[in-house]
Formats: structure tokens, C-alpha cells, sequence
């Protein structure tokens, strides 16, 4: 299979590690570029058995009252099963892994939520078994089409193909979905696991496409969205939206599950919840407003982009 590699699997990761710390110092750059109050703060954990970590997070801006931009490279023992259950024989193995994880909670509820993750694992065994994964998905609490459509634009330029933007987006929609809700936690984008097509370097050019099309797409939405007047109502709508962001992360992510089996510093794993969420029994917006329309948005399978044009393999 083309994931069976004889290479060094030590440079494999030093590669992409080099990839995603430098993505990492760019979406840091852009995200304080919108924010005009404060400033990441950066830590840096080493761990001889566990690896490296250098967590990035904001609290109590302006336009962000939580963001985190997060970069492992770890190692163990054991791949957790969380990170095995499309391939359960590798379950148990040694491994490597480096990844990047980025999530945004805004303060104004016409901003959305966002959540970007890239990821890439080595498992030893004779030979080295590779695989990429992650994606990008927006999780708006006032649905506004011309941003859904910019995008789900974004998001197919970031891919080699029309039908792989197709496959990843329904990979998406597939993914974060909440079936004791049966909505979808937001409008989608990209999702994808176990990635081993095409050449190691295709792969990771791929993973550089889609963190760079993210960073574009999303500040280009914070800019149009970030100067509008909220209301009180809006703003608890946002918090109950917050609400299903954390059903999410906490009963059904696998992201979470990993970091909790592997032992991931419980900090970083949990960043990704909203600083402030709320639970009210039986709510439901105005009706007819901004809130209630979007309503009809959070459900798989909405097609954003019309006449989509193919695009060259890449």
C-alpha cells in the first residue's frame, strides 16, 4: 500500500513538524492583526518521553474573548485507541506524531465560532506506516450566506479536486454532527483521516493548502462581521450555540478522546471549550429572526458552492 514507507520516519515527522510550527507563527500573526486589545501568550513544554508542546492562547480581547493555536510533536508507546479505529491492527504500536490545532470563540455573536486541526502520525513497525488527517469547519451562530459561500469556496480551492472537496466536505458533515440534537454543529468545510494518496509530499502540500485557505477565509469574515452591534439576545443565543459546541467536544470528538488517552497535558486538550456557554431548557429564538433562519442551516448536505468548476489534479 502507498503508505508503506522505507524513509526515515524521524525526518517524516521533522518535516511536517517544520510545516506546522511555521503555519502556527502565521495564524498567530494574522489572528493578533484583527485583535486590537491583546496579545497571544506562548509556553513551551518538553517532555523527553512525551515530546514537545508550545500552546499559543488568548483571553478577553476584543474581537476574541478565547482563540488557541496549538503545536505538539509528541511521541509513545502506545498509539490510544482513539487514533486506531479505521486501522485497529496498528492499535498498541509505538508512534510519532505532530499536529496543529487552532479554535476561535469570538465575543460577537454575528463572528463565528472556527476550529482548524492538521495533524500527521508515524507508526513503527518494519516498515514506517504514515497517514495525514485533520480539516477546517466554521460554526457561525448568525448564519450569513455570502460568508458560508466564501467559505466553502476557500475550502474547495484547498483541494486537488472538485470531488475531493466534495468527499471531504461530506466527511465534514458527517463528522460534526450531533445526533442527540440531530443538527450539525455548524455550516461544514473540510474532514479528513487516514491520508496516505498520492505522494508523502502531495499529502503535506495539502495540509499547507488547507491551513493557509483557513487563516484566508476566516479573516476575511472576521473583518466584514467584527464592527456590527450585537443585542442581548443575540449574545445568549451565542452562548446556547457555545452550548452544542461543547456537546460536541466533550461526548463525541475523537480529538478530545486522544488527548485525554494519550495523556496530553488536559490544558491543552480542553482549549478548545468556550470560555462562557449556556444550557436553557426549551429555548428558542424570536421567531422570524436572524437566529431562528439559521436554524434551517445547521443540517448536513447543504450545497454552498453552485457550478463548481473542476479543478486541475494539483
Amino acid at each position: 500500500p502507498s503508505y508503506l514507507m522505507s524513509a526515515s520516519s524521524t525526518s517524516k515527522v521533522q518535516i511536517v513538524s517544520e510545516l506546522f510550527e511555521s503555519l502556527q507563527a502565521v495564524i498567530v500573526g494574522r489572528l493578533e492583526a484583527l485583535e486590537p486589545s491583546t496579545k497571544f501568550t506562548h509556553e513551551h513544554f518538553h517532555d523527553s518521553v512525551r515530546g514537545f508542546s508550545h500552546p499559543c492562547t488568548l483571553a478577553e480581547g476584543k474581537v476574541f474573548e478565547k482563540a488557541a493555536v496549538l503545536f505538539t510533536n509528541a511521541k509513545g508507546e502506545k498509539l490510544p485507541q482513539a487514533a486506531t479505529l479505521n486501522r485497529p491492527h496498528l492499535a498498541n504500536q509505538p508512534f510519532a506524531a505532530t499536529a496543529i490545532s487552532v479554535i476561535v470563540h469570538p465575543r460577537n455573536p454575528h463572528v463565528p465560532t472556527t476550529h482548524m486541526n492538521l495533524r500527521f502520525f508515524v507508526v513503527h513497525e518494519t516498515t514506517s506506516v504514515w497517514h495525514f488527517g485533520g480539516g477546517f469547519d466554521l460554526t457561525p451562530h448568525i448564519v450569513y450566506e455570502d460568508d458560508a459561500r466564501l467559505w466553502h469556496q476557500h475550502a474547495h480551492e484547498a483541494c486537488w479536486s472538485s470531488s475531493q472537496y466534495s468527499e471531504f466536505k461530506r466527511n465534514c458533515d458527517d463528522y460534526f454532527y450531533l445526533p442527540h440534537r440531530q443538527e450539525s454543529r455548524g455550516i461544514g468545510g473540510l474532514f479528513f483521516d487516514d491520508l496516505t494518496l498520492k505522494s508523502f509530499d502531495q499529502c503535506k502540500n495539502l495540509c499547507a493548502s488547507v491551513g493557509n485557505h483557513f487563516i484566508s477565509a476566516y479573516e476575511t469574515i472576521v473583518n466584514r462581521r467584527k464592527g456590527i452591534t450585537w443585542t442581548s439576545e443575540e449574545e445568549e443565543w451565542m452562548l446556547i450555540r457555545r452550548g452544542r459546541y461543547a456537546e460536541f467536544n466533550l461526548a463525541i470528538d475523537r480529538g478530545t478522546k486522544y488527548g485525554i488517552q494519550s495523556g496530553r497535558r488536559i490544558e491543552s486538550v480542553l482549549a478548545s471549550l468556550p470560555p462562557r456557554a449556556r444550557w436553557v431548557y426549551g429555548h428558542k429564538p424570536s421567531e422570524d429572526s436572524e437566529m431562528s433562519k439559521s436554524l434551517k442551516y445547521f443540517k448536513p448536505n447543504v450545497n454552498w458552492i453552485s457550478n463548481v468548476d473542476n479543478l486541475v489534479d494539483k
